[in-house]
């Protein structure tokens, strides 16, 4: 997908919510009254809990549900926006509930990243004075009735293959499968295997419970798709309560149907699941264990994003060997990482609302993200003057100009950029003083065709006196280049100019001399210094593993640099998650975890425009 271009005017809190299928799926489900007759009884629960409820208020039920077996990322801010958002809009409710029925990976810290990476892009989970934040294993008890269901009803038997047989006995593409020789089982045999599953009496992965289905069918999720497994791990939630869990694919229809979620929304690779979703709720209704209507589940492509990877083993690879400081490392695609970097929830939000929903798997430009935090930060970031590569300068009539070499001369400008409906705007105080640091790239010796900043006096090739250049101080003083001072090896250490007295901005006289460049600047005597932190896109490849590319060989050696920089005097009272634009350099933000004011430290979120694009 090509670079965007940028939206004038474009308002996070504002902009159109474009229409897309899963918006059209909706509207024709409340235009039908497809959902109107359900009951909700207060809590998630099968049939009975529900019909002695009350009409469920909740137009719509969606739910977000992340394993918390690891730090969230970028395409699930993706997930949290798209379903938060349409419940929102649409008079309903999205749950967050927590998939947890896999007890090996999943962590406390993990639900804890979770809850506050929801909560920081601006969703909750209340409704109708209710929290609807739920965990899949205080499901455990229904879902272990459900399977003695299916089994009684002869829809599910114990295997007791090895699972090298079952994958052979499964066949592929071209060729059906073959039935399980336990397949045969009565459903009393069954009943007894599975509670001696249940009761411990059998090494993990001696025999799984399995859906009988169709080993002939076309659809390979169809062939007798396994339900349970047997696994010793205690969990984060339940202890030792279980040793056999729930697989993802049956318990996570099942969790739909408690919390009566009316529209289960998920990314494309489900999309050959959703038969056995609806067969087994479908099953299970029949049976009396769930009540109807029966939620339905939709598919969208997920976001892949350039320049950045998302699968959590790579990620998590990343962290353990050091590649990055952490899960919350600004480099990381992680939403704890995105916010430390800096980006805002509305510039998520706002990526989300441009990207919308389809069926059709695409890669978005690294730069839309970009582009949606400096639509987002334009009007409301304040504007400050930082040096990232400080050379003095020393203005060498100071002192005749202003009579002493001490004078700060005061200086202002406005906080933020000029506004139709704002007559007068914030002003931020600063003073120029007879030495400040500008960029070292605002003098070059021996300047090139149209530079127009700072150069000194010299000679062209054929002896003719060329005086120094002129360029302005930014809400100061037009100056004048008259020399330089070098180091021992020659490199410069600082330049000399002269200022003309009558040009400062905001005078009369501002005008009078005309200059073409530009320079911003800070104060010796009044800049503070800081530590910068000038992140960039961790890869130098637009997709890092493509092909099986091992993603670690296209690591960008210069996704981050420290400078110390000067820092305006105004930034002293810049507190962490502060967002500016430092004017010319691009926006920044304090740190979330090491900025203080005894010690400022600025993170790089992107820089005024795209440095990547081609």
């Amino acid at each position: 997908m090509n670079t965007p271009k940028k939206t004038p005017g474009a308002d996070a809190a504002t902009e159109h919510k474009p229409t897309n299928f899963l918006r059209s799926i909706i509207e024709r489900d409340l235009e039908a009254d497809t959902y109107a007759g359900r009951q909700w009884g207060g809590q998630p629960g099968d049939a009975a809990l529900h019909k002695a409820g009350q009409p469920d208020v909740a137009k719509v039920r969606l739910r977000f549900p992340p394993e918390p077996n690891g730090y969230l990322h970028v395409g699930h801010a993706k997930s949290i926006c798209l379903n938060f958002g349409l419940a929102k809009d649409y008079g309903g409710v999205c749950h967050l509930r927590f998939d947890d029925t896999n007890p090996e990976k999943e962590e406390q810290e993990y639900v804890d990243s979770i809850i506050d990476s929801v909560k920081w892009l601006g969703f909750d989970w209340e409704f109708n004075h209710q929290s609807h934040l739920f965990y899949a294993s205080n499901y455990f008890d229904f879902m272990y009735r459900a399977a003695e269901y299916l089994i009684t009803a002869g829809l599910a038997y114990v295997d007791e293959q090895t699972p090298d047989e079952m994958r052979a006995n499964r066949g592929d593409f071209n060729t059906p499968g073959k039935d399980s020789p336990f397949r045969a089982r009565t459903p009393e045999e069954n009943l007894a295997r599975f509670r001696e599953m249940r009761d411990g009496k059998h090494a993990d992965g001696a025999m799984i419970l399995r859906a009988k289905i169709d080993m002939a069918s076309p659809n390979i999720n169809l062939r007798d798709p396994a339900l349970y497994r047997i696994r010793r791990a205690t969990h984060h939630n339940t202890g030792d309560t279980w040793c056999i869990y729930p697989m993802y694919t049956y318990a996570h229809p099942i969790e739909d149907a408690l919390e009566q979620i009316t529209h289960s929304i998920c990314t494309l690779e489900f999309e050959d699941q959703r038969p056995f979703y609806d067969w087994l709720l479908e099953r299970l209704a029949e049976g009396g264990l769930l009540s109807a209507p029966l939620p339905k589940q939709y598919e969208f492509a997920r976001m892949n994003l350039t320049y950045v990877i998302t699968s959590k083993r790579k990620l998590r690879q990343l962290v353990e060997d050091q590649h990055v400081s952490g899960w919350d490392d600004p480099r990381m695609p992680t939403i704890a990482g995105i916010r430390r970097r800096g980006y805002t929830p509305e510039a998520l939000r706002l990526l989300d609302t441009r990207t919308g929903a389809s069926k059709n798997n695409t890669w978005i430009d690294y730069a839309w993200l970009d582009i949606a935090l400096r639509d987002d930060l334009e009007s409301k970031a304040h504007r400050a003057m930082v040096v990232l590569d400080p050379i003095k300068l020393v203005l060498t009539n100071w002192a005749e100009v202003f009579g002493s070499e001490d004078h700060l001369e005061a200086c202002s400008a406005p906080t933020l950029p000029p506004k139709p409906d704002v007559p007068e705007l914030p002003k931020r105080e600063f003073k120029l003083g007879g030495e400040v640091w500008i960029e070292r790239e605002d003098f070059m010796e021996v300047p090139l065709k149209g530079y127009h900043r700072l150069s000194p006096p010299r000679y062209d090739g054929e002896g003719k006196s060329i005086a120094g250049s002129m360029a302005r101080l930014k809400y100061g003083y037009v100056i004048q280049c008259t020399g330089l001072r070098k180091n021992f090896d020659g490199t410069v250490a600082e330049v000399h100019a002269k200022i003309l007295p009558e040009t400062k901005s905001g005078t009369p006289g501002a005008d009078s001399v005309k200059v073409k460049g530009v320079l911003t600047w800070v104060s010796v005597a009044e800049g503070l210094p800081a530590e910068v932190r000038l992140y960039d896109r961790l890869f130098t490849e637009a997709q890092p593993d493509q092909g099986g590319r091992d993603f670690l060989s296209v690591l960008n050696p210069d996704s981050k640099k420290i400078v110390t920089a000067f820092v305006e005097p105004t930034l002293a009272t810049a507190k962490a998650e502060d967002r500016f634009q430092f004017e010319r350099h691009g926006y920044f933000v304090a740190d979330q975890k090491d900025h203080a004011a005894t010690k400022p430290v600025f993170n790089r979120i992107t820089g005024l425009k795209d440095g990547w694009a081609k």
